[in-house]
């Protein structure tokens, strides 16, 4: 009858990002996204500090990933 559709897997990669200090903020943004060379937390204003966290690949603007349509 219907053949269910399996989503391809979303590729990730470990990403350096920023994240707040501040043990009650789950805030964090990805490095690249970021104006100042050390940023306060967008949400509650507390110091961030730099980790890495597996997170799904960004493309390129005008790109896809292979496999996928425009």
């Amino acid at each position: 009858m219907y053949k269910r559709h399996v989503p391809e897997p979303i590729p990730e990669e470990n990403t350096e990002v920023w994240s707040c200090t501040n043990n009650d903020c789950n805030g964090w943004m990805r490095t690249g996204f970021t104006f100042s060379g050390e940023p306060s937390c967008p949400l509650c204003d507390s110091s961030m500090s730099q980790e890495i966290r597996m997170l799904p690949v960004l493309n390129a603007a005008g790109s896809s990933f292979p496999g996928t349509r425009s």
